[in-house]
């Protein structure tokens, strides 16, 4: 399974609720660093998906959520643990850079 969409509406349930470690990738379409970690992100939640459910929030339409979670800059990715931030990973980074990253989450 693929990385999949969020927003205001759908983020409690699927995030703040979810009984598995998240992470959220904070997003927009115009951001080109964006494109390019997005295909990784999906080749880990393809590939740890039993360990860790990997979601998108578009910031330029959830304006709210990234705003409480102080997102100033993309790519931004934050992981979740029963509905708290754990780790914070900013910009993008190739696959071995990210799998390091998020090591204690994908073990």
């Amino acid at each position: 399974m693929s990385a999949r969409a969020v927003t205001d509406a759908t983020f409690e349930q699927e995030v703040i609720n979810n009984e598995k470690t998240v992470l959220v990738d904070f997003w927009a379409e115009w951001c080109g660093p964006c494109r390019a970690v997005s295909p990784i992100l999906d080749q880990i939640a393809l590939e740890h998906s039993d360990k860790l459910d990997i979601v998108k929030l578009n910031v330029d339409d959830n304006p709210a959520l990234a705003a409480k979670y102080q997102i100033t800059s993309i790519p931004a990715m934050k992981v979740f643990q029963k509905g708290e931030v754990v780790k914070t990973v900013i910009g993008a980074k190739p696959k071995p850079a990210l799998e390091a990253d998020l090591a204690a989450y994908l073990a």
